[in-house]
């Protein structure tokens, strides 16, 4: 399974939307410049993320995006279903029902071991990615590099 670049981007963003000063917002433009993205390819991410509720977007000279929620209201899989959707990653055709001894009357979904493997993982990846908010990986930033909440603030505000 393969997810664009923009889940990345968005995670980023959100953690970097972390150590802003309350009330503050931060343009795209100043995100995208952050990690030298394309901005206008980051404005589509954070509109997803603002349509979602996971960021608030205000227009204007002095608007930009922040968190709509608190970090530890805001999980990892909110995030990827924002940017990639809810769609499951492996769809079941049901080719079995082609194939010999196939049946018409048969679920195959639910029959099918590799379905059911397939779905089996799916659910234990979005469950580790439920489990686990931005505010989870602010603090584990914050304690392996202490000094990244000020150079963010001060990098953001200078861009």
């Amino acid at each position: 399974m393969r997810m664009n670049a923009g889940v990345e981007w968005a995670l980023h963003s959100c953690l970097n939307l972390t150590w802003i000063e309350p009330g503050e917002t931060v343009t795209a433009t100043k995100l995208a410049a952050f990690y030298d993205l394309p901005a206008a390819y980051l404005n589509k991410q954070l509109q997803a993320l603002a349509k979602a509720g996971i960021l608030a977007s205000t227009s204007g000279p002095r608007g930009g995006f922040r968190l709509a929620r608190r970090p530890e209201d805001i999980t990892l899989l909110d995030v990827v279903t924002a940017i990639e959707g809810r769609e499951e990653a492996f769809r079941c055709n049901e080719i079995l029902r082609q194939g010999p001894g196939g049946r018409a009357d048969v679920d195959y979904r639910a029959a099918c071991l590799i379905s059911q493997a397939m779905s089996g993982a799916e659910l234990a990846w979005r469950k580790e990615l439920a489990g686990r908010t931005i505010a989870d990986l602010k603090a584990a930033v914050e304690v392996a590099f202490p000094s990244t909440p000020e150079s963010t603030r001060h990098h953001l505000a200078n861009v």
